[in-house]
């Protein structure tokens, strides 16, 4: 009767060791870093183009919106302010350019770290602008970092281009 004790006792710690090695090898089958890096793209493209598709009444024609934003609601939180955006009208051409160019450049996989650093950069004027809003912008900053950290993976114009700087 003691040794069957003994048996189910060391059976459970085998048990639970296999289970956890089974459930992570299936994690390291599904996280493939081609899939990781692709889907890192895609997540970090969302939120930017739906912003940036808004300010466009047309081809290079930004909206009354997007240029008011930048002239009544948008300041710069620095030290000693808020203060307003120098020249609003610039800052709104040229962030709805940056929020659907360096999207398309991600979905595609094309300059693919170019357009993970004007993310990054994009990220840190909003912050300046919407000091609030740290926690989103945290995680679009560790996507761009990671993207621009590992590469664009294997489904992107970049691989095709000879980018292999990482293991995808």
């Amino acid at each position: 009767m003691m040794s069957d004790r003994q048996d189910v006792k060391h059976a459970f710690p085998n048990v639970v060791t296999s289970t956890i090695g089974a459930a992570k090898r299936l994690i390291e089958t599904f996280a493939q870093p081609w899939l990781v890096q692709l889907v890192l793209r895609l997540a970090l493209a969302v939120p930017f183009w739906k912003s940036g598709i808004l300010k466009w009444n047309g081809f290079l024609q930004l909206n009354d919106t997007a240029i008011d934003l930048f002239t009544q609601e948008f300041q710069l939180h620095l030290p000693g302010g808020p203060y307003p955006f120098p020249a609003p009208a610039v800052f709104a051409f040229l962030s709805g350019c940056g929020e659907v160019t360096f999207p398309v450049l991600l979905v595609l996989g094309l300059g693919t770290r170019f357009a993970a650093a004007g993310l990054i950069l994009m990220t840190c004027i909003i912050e300046l602008t919407i000091p609030d809003g740290w926690p989103i912008h945290l995680t679009w900053v560790a996507m761009a970092l990671g993207i621009a950290a590992w590469g664009p993976g294997r489904i992107s114009i970049d691989y095709l281009l000879g980018d292999r700087s990482f293991r995808s």
